[in-house]
């Protein structure tokens, strides 16, 4: 088929940052887009060619979203399966498949087919509310600490929580939940892999990710990752075998612990670009977007290496700010060399919300390390 300056349209369930990225690589190749979102607000509706504002888990409003376009893509996990799956069964092409969402929307879910795939993963227990979770407790049956996490609903930072005490569990919330195993780990790692629906497959290089402490949202993502090439060799290794399993077309981003004895555990996957590879829009050959159009088009997969070492920071809400962003300093990180910003285009900040992000690039990956400190120490998202 003849995407380019056609009436082809893709569609896309989600108007947020990620989906904003992918347009600007539709843009690139003009190729029609139609876009998604509940809110009338969201950052795509700039440069989507059609947008509507509409329940991303309401059946009838995503299938006949889907009926009108020819390939029918997602940025967000929260969308309603059962139209993907009406939508397939009615000759729509829709990437990934319902099918590769199901296994991963629900975390239990995920888990468990983890276990039942061979793939290697913290031990858990998966429970149906908090209620069969705190039975557990009292029976001893687990053990503190343990990582608690929402099988549905979670993303940045949410819907994960350290459980050192039968007082940490008050306050988490009352749906089905998993409780896994705390690992102790040198490095969160993470690999994203790119397949088309004709079997083509390319992983990207191993990202090191440091995560902020309280929010529990990745603060630096490291490309390349800091650690031997026999634990990277491994890690891709684990990718493919994940991306293998789900079967997926179009991206899957794979989150991995490596261990202390340097074996690697996988932690959770998502099916669509992601976080960790925003730092590839100045450093790769390939941008993680670009690559994302490529895979679920069945068009010749783009080369994954970089071109330069990369770090991406990420732009989120200050403390004690809620309303109206200012990005305070933004000029000064400007200045800085190899320094990009990314704004996503959200109107209101608020602790912790992400609201961009900036890559950093430069040939030692150290002085980038550096100049990413100081990117962080300078920039500011406030309100008036």
């Amino acid at each position: 088929m003849n995407y380019f300056s056609t009436s082809f349209t893709l569609g896309i369930l989600g108007g947020g940052q990620l989906g904003k990225m992918m347009l600007y690589e539709t843009r690139k190749w003009d190729i029609r887009t139609s876009v998604l979102d509940p809110s009338a607000e969201a950052p795509c509706r700039i440069a989507a060619d059609n947008f509507e504002q509409g329940d991303l888990m309401d059946f009838e409003t995503v299938y006949n979203f889907g009926k009108k376009v020819d390939v029918l893509t997602f940025e967000i996990e929260g969308v309603n399966v059962e139209a993907l799956e009406k939508l397939e069964g009615e000759g729509v092409k829709v990437y990934p498949s319902a099918t590769t969402l199901r296994n991963i929307q629900d975390k239990g879910i995920q888990k468990q087919f983890y276990k039942e795939h061979q793939i290697s993963t913290s031990p858990f227990k998966v429970f149906k509310d908090k209620y069969k979770l705190n039975e557990a407790i009292v029976r001893k049956e687990l053990h503190f600490p343990f990582v608690w996490k929402s099988c549905t609903g979670g993303y940045d930072g949410k819907g994960v929580s350290i459980v050192h005490s039968a007082e940490d569990v008050i306050p988490l919330s009352e749906g089905a939940c998993i409780a896994e195993k705390l690992i102790p780990f040198k490095n969160e790692l993470a690999v994203i892999v790119a397949r088309n629906p004709s079997g083509e497959v390319k992983t990207y290089p191993v990202v090191e990710m440091e995560f902020h402490p309280e929010a529990n949202q990745v603060e630096y993502v490291i490309c390349p990752a800091r650690i031997d090439e026999a634990v990277a060799k491994k890690a891709r290794a684990m990718a493919t075998k994940v991306s293998e399993a789900f079967k997926h077309v179009g991206l899957l981003a794979v989150e991995m612990f490596q261990t202390e004895d340097d074996e690697i555990l996988v932690n959770e996957v998502a099916p669509r670009p992601h976080n960790s590879g925003h730092y590839s829009i100045e450093a790769s050959y390939t941008n993680q977007f670009e690559q994302q159009i490529r895979a679920i088009l069945d068009l010749p997969l783009g080369n994954t290496d970089s071109k330069v070492g990369g770090i991406m920071v990420n732009l989120v809400g200050a403390e004690g700010h809620t309303g109206p962003v200012v990005y305070k300093n933004i000029e000064n990180i400007l200045a800085m060399e190899g320094v990009t910003p990314h704004i996503y285009g959200k109107k209101e900040t608020r602790p912790f919300r992400k609201m961009g992000h900036v890559t950093i690039v430069n040939k030692d990956l150290n002085q980038a390390r550096k100049i990413a400190e100081e990117v962080k120490k300078t920039i500011e998202v406030i309100t008036e």
